[in-house]
């Protein structure tokens, strides 16, 4: 039942990454954006990651964890991106 839960639990969070990296797509922005909040969510689910492997109790849920990493991953690099576009744009505006 643990796992079962535990799954739902990475699911929920997992359905908010795609949604984040399209407003983040469409935005072009990072305004509003935390990279200290994306990186220590990115620490958080590396070490349940990590946490699997230590206890040996490798099941689908890892599968999960897995998929979160990455999307977290696209979702700090669309970040990295928008922080360079809002720089550029406020050069643009500076110089004009």
């Amino acid at each position: 039942m643990g796992e079962i839960l535990e799954a739902i639990m990475m699911i929920s969070f997992g359905i908010s990454w795609p949604i984040s990296i399209m407003k983040s797509y469409k935005s072009k922005t990072a305004k509003g954006k935390s990279m200290t909040f994306t990186l220590l969510i990115l620490f958080g689910y590396i070490c349940g990651i990590l946490s699997k492997f230590v206890s040996q109790n490798i099941t689908y849920v890892l599968a999960v964890y897995i998929f979160n990493v990455c999307a977290v991953s696209v979702d700090l690099f669309m970040q990295i991106r928008n922080t360079k576009l809002d720089k550029e744009r406020e050069l643009l505006e500076a110089e004009a």
